[in-house]
This record gives structure tokens, sequence and C-alpha cells, in this order.
């Protein structure tokens, strides 16, 4: 009896199907493979795409998200360096680097991201009090941003955990770390808001004593430069108080030697005040310097000259 090429095709199919499922594994870009041997790491894969390996049980495939991962452990209590309690929770973003060394620690859990994370929060819950402890509270709530620790206390944390995971060869990186919440027991509020308000006294008492001080050394410096301009305009008022008088004591000799000339002069001058603007005058020919209208003495004329 002749067979079927149809269902020839379909079982050469499902043999090649069952024959990829086997030996084929594929691997996607947010993760990382590890494959063991037996039970024992010998390879792990980071280059998306499909890949090789024998069927199990000789070997099998791990498969870990390799994105960064984050958690926020317990707001917890610290002591601080001057003995003031303070409630800190503290968020942390991690990744997988050596997948190869990350499975052997955590291969015994059926949750391998989870077991890690909760490693890590003990290792953070120690780093937090270790790192609070070397800190009084104001460098965690001075007003003033210089006196602020705020960012080198986060700096510090992340810089004893990854110590931690590095020196314990987990596999893993802490990519980041920062305080998400920060608080005070009921029973310290009240006098550190009483050292808050006095360090905010200090600083405004500071302030108003450099204003006051720079205003002293403006009105100085404003008083210095009038002083300067108010003996320059004396000085320049009696060099030209000097030129007019030099001046004054020529045209006196000359008016001197001629009397009738300067009365002359004197009354052109207010004459000519008179007639400054457009007007209509209506006067005695006989009163001065109106006089001058009725006649010039040859005399006058001849000195002008």
């Amino acid at each position: 009896m002749k067979r079927n090429p149809l269902i020839l095709a379909i079982g050469v199919l499902l043999i090649l199907i069952v024959g990829l499922l086997l030996f084929v594994f594929q691997v996607r870009k947010s993760e990382v493979v590890v494959v063991t041997t037996f039970g024992k790491p010998t390879r792990d894969v980071t280059e998306p795409g499909p890949h090789l390996k024998w069927p199990w049980p000789i070997e099998s495939v791990h498969r870990f998200d390799q994105r960064v991962q984050n958690f926020e452990d317990r707001l917890t209590e610290g002591l601080t360096q001057d003995s003031f309690n303070v409630l800190a929770s503290v968020f942390v973003g991690w990744k997988i680097t050596d997948p190869k060394a990350f499975f052997p620690k955590f291969a015994g859990s059926s949750e391998p991201i989870a077991e890690a994370e909760k490693v890590m929060e003990r290792m953070l819950s120690n780093a937090k009090l270790s790192v609070i402890g070397k800190h009084p509270l104001f460098d965690f709530l001075s007003p003033s941003a210089e006196a602020n620790k705020f960012v080198d206390i986060e700096k510090e944390i992340l810089g004893v955990m990854q110590t931690g995971v590095r020196g314990n060869n987990y596999g893993l990186e802490i990519e980041f770390l920062g305080i998400k919440k920060l608080g005070l027991p009921q029973n310290v509020t009240a006098s550190v808001f009483e050292r808050m308000q006095a360090e905010r006294k200090r600083l405004a008492d500071k302030s108003q004593y450099e204003g006051e001080a720079e205003a002293q050394t403006i009105r100085a410096e404003a008083d210095r430069k009038a002083a300067v301009v108010l003996t320059d305009a004396a000085a320049k008022a009696t060099e030209i108080r000097g030129k007019g008088e030099a001046e004054a004591a020529k045209s006196l000799a000359v008016f001197q030697q001629n009397p009738e000339l300067a009365n002359f002069i004197f009354r052109l001058s207010a004459l000519e005040d008179a007639l400054k603007e457009k007007s209509t005058l209506i006067f005695d020919q006989h009163t001065p310097p109106f006089d001058l209208f009725s006649g010039v003495s040859t005399n006058l004329l001849k000195a002008a000259r």
C-alpha cells in the first residue's frame, strides 16, 4: 500500500519542529541566558537570536531579564551622629552584568530576581544605617544649600552597595540609588524645628550683617566720589573766576582811561538787552539808555573806533 505523500510531509515537518525545539533556543533582546550542562553553568548567551544546544537533560536553558530592575526598601529608623532618629527609605536600580556568576548564587530559588533583591535589601539596610550614623541631622535637613549633604549621603550609600555586590561576586551591578523618603519620629520633630529656626535666624542675621557692611562700603565710595567731584568743581570755578577777574581788570583799566567810552558801552548793552525780542517801545528820548537815539557825540564815536 502506497503511503499518502501529505501524511509523510506532515510527519517530516513535525520531526523538524521537534528537532528545533530540542536543539535550538531563541534569545530575546531584553534577556540573557545561562546554559547549564548536567546542572552546571557552562556558558552564557547575551546576543539575541537563535542558538544551538543539546537537548535536556544534557543542557538546560535559564533565562533572565537583562533590563534594569528596581526595588524600594522599607522605611526604617537609623541613628545620626548627633543621636537623632531618622526614618529613611531608599530606592535601588540594578541589572545582571555577569549571568554565569549570578546563576549559581540564586539558582536554588524559583524566583532568582526576587531572591537577589532580598539579599540586596539586607545589604542596603546595613549600608544605610552605617552611612546615616556618620552624619549629623543637619547634613540631611539644613536650610543652607552649602551645608546640606543629601546628595553626598546618597553617593556614600551607593558606594557601599557597589563594593558589597562586587566583593560577593553576585554578577550584578547597582546602576543608581537614591533616598526616596526621609522623615522624623514625632518625639524628635519639635527639637528639630527649634534647631532649624535657630539656623535660619543665624543665616538671616548673617545676611543682614553682610548687607549692612556692603551698604556702608557703597556709601563710603559714593561720599568719596562726591568729594572728588566737589573738589574738582571748586577748582574749576576758582579757575573761571580768576580768568573772569583778569579780563575784568583789563576792561577796567581801559574804562578808567576813557570813562565816557565805558558809559557809552554800558548804555549800548542795556539797549541791546531791552530790544532782544520784537517789541513796541514808548520812551522818553532823554531817559538813559534811550537818549542814544537823540544823537551820539562825535567824541564817543571816535573813541569807539
